[in-house]
């Protein structure tokens, strides 16, 4: 169990608590510590965390690192999320019990608009498709789930970047190469950032031409009530189809299948006995 820390006044917060009945689940405590907060951490920044004594948080983030659950970043004294850690994170989107739920989602509103979506994460600097339903249209763009996409020159992507603070930004995107994938890829970070100011006044994001040319997308947020989403919902058409007029107006109905996504999480968390009252 993990206690969080309790900041009143500026009074030194409370050491959170790393229980466990094994060595194996202390780990697994101290791998939520990390993980719980978009930060890298020092040896001593968690020694002061969790009040555990330096050489037993030593030993134990030795273990995490050679595991490549956690990795080392910058000068070598920081701590951040490593990459099989956030392989398994990948893994779980991709396949939990929600999939076919989601699915269904997807493929209404692939019925509704007669254009490809997908639904996408975050991961890193990249956004993963975790799900997509084609089009029966015979000219299409064919992203299998699994395939990943710059966060800088994808709708997704900006709609992730639009729910961070300005820090959390800079962060992230001082590590992405700001690669041009097509003459409409914005590489310049100002450009950049006026365009996700752009997407929290609007609410929604485009990708026009940027990663493939010949290719729009247009993506909105699935909301979540425990703080930031990290799942998006997408259309995905080629211009010859699809220009920028016609997809703000399919904005409507991608916002109405991301409600729909999002209350699949909801009745999930609510319980059967909450959401046997809410059919009755």
């Amino acid at each position: 169990m993990i206690r969080p820390m309790n900041v009143v006044n500026g009074v030194q917060p409370e050491a959170v608590e790393l229980n466990g009945d094994t060595p194996t689940m202390r780990l697994f405590g101290l791998l939520e510590v990390i993980a719980s907060k978009d930060r890298r951490y020092a040896l001593q920044d968690l020694v002061e965390e969790t009040g555990l004594p330096k050489p037993t948080l030593h030993r134990m983030l030795q273990q995490l690192e050679t595991a490549g659950l956690l990795q080392r970043e910058g000068d070598s004294r920081l701590y951040g999320i490593g990459s099989r850690l956030r392989r398994l994170a990948e893994n779980l989107l991709l396949n939990d019990s929600h999939h076919g739920a989601r699915h269904t989602v997807l493929r209404q509103l692939v019925e509704e608009i007669g254009e490809s979506c997908n639904l996408t994460a975050l991961s890193g600097s990249e956004v993963v498709y975790l799900d997509r339903v084609e089009t029966a249209a015979p000219l299409r763009f064919y992203l299998h789930p699994g395939s990943r996409v710059p966060v800088h020159c994808s709708a997704s992507g900006k709609v992730f970047l639009a729910q961070m603070s300005p820090a959390q930004r800079r962060r992230l995107l001082a590590h992405a190469p700001l690669e041009a994938y097509t003459p409409k890829t914005l590489t310049d970070l100002d450009a950049l950032e006026r365009e996700v100011q752009r997407v929290r006044k609007e609410g929604c994001a485009f990708d026009n031409e940027e990663f493939l040319p010949g290719l729009l997308c247009i993506a909105a947020l699935v909301p979540s009530n425990s703080g930031p989403s990290n799942l998006c919902v997408a259309v995905q058409a080629p211009v010859m189809r699809m220009d920028m007029e016609k997809a703000r107006k399919l904005l409507p109905a991608l916002q109405r299948a991301a409600l729909a996504l999002s209350r699949i999480d909801s009745d999930t968390t609510a319980g059967p006995e909450t959401g046997s009252r809410a059919q009755a």
